[in-house]
């Protein structure tokens, strides 16, 4: 039976779960959720704790959460692209890189893009908010710069596992997003260059193409490049 991925094109976890399979060039068929749908009666809202995608599923087993994905396939439907380590202690600093890029890159960059929304949990409270909560916003971007220091630091004295590994498939969207909410500043070239070398990836080209038509949806606005 082929896979089943349940996500958005636009989303950067959805990205995180594609990019291993197109990688791999692993057969599967994309199942976009439906925003008209109410969250906790649609497929994900059934299976996942919080109603939240990406959603794998490979016969009768549903894997949650977009690492656990990338960790799934890598055990059951391996490919050329070396996604985890065989190393054990290599394995572990990979999803060391995971944990960073998912928590302090993408989690302070999604904690801007809240705060253009009011409780999208609440049907009647749905859509943008008439002004952003500006401190929020400088928070999290104070959180975000620690963050791209943090990893510019790592990247002199470290070497990144081959692509495309599980940091490939947590960095390219977190990287992605967050400097369209918070440029990586002139003295995180590395960071910089990183992130050049993920968006040509074809893997990753791919959900950034994909992904074009609802530039419109980003709360800030879209820059006009990548």
């Amino acid at each position: 039976m082929t896979l089943q991925l349940y996500g958005h094109p636009f989303s950067s976890y959805t990205w995180k779960a594609l990019i291993p399979l197109y990688a791999n060039d692993t057969p599967f068929e994309f199942r976009a959720i439906d925003p008209s749908e109410p969250k906790f009666e649609s497929f994900c809202g059934r299976v996942h704790p919080s109603g939240q995608f990406p959603v794998l599923v490979d016969g009768d087993a549903i894997i949650v959460e977009a690492s656990s994905i990338v960790e799934y396939l890598a055990v059951h439907h391996p490919g050329p692209a070396p996604l985890i380590p065989d190393d054990p202690a290599e394995a572990v600093v990979v999803r060391m890189l995971d944990r960073v890029f998912d928590h302090y890159v993408m989690g302070n960059m999604q904690r801007i893009t809240a705060a253009y929304f009011v409780n999208r949990d609440d049907p009647a409270a749905g859509g943008l908010r008439d002004a952003p909560i500006e401190t929020e916003i400088d928070a999290a971007k104070v959180m975000l710069r620690k963050a791209y220091a943090w990893l510019e630091r790592w990247l002199a004295a470290n070497t990144l596992p081959p692509h495309v590994s599980l940091v490939t498939c947590a960095a390219a969207p977190s990287l992605f997003y967050a400097d369209w909410m918070d440029p990586i500043p002139a003295d995180c070239r590395r960071l910089a260059a990183l992130r050049a070398e993920l968006l040509a990836l074809p893997p990753v080209a791919r959900c950034v193409d994909d992904a074009r038509p609802y530039r419109a949806y980003f709360p800030p606005g879209a820059p006009d490049r990548d």
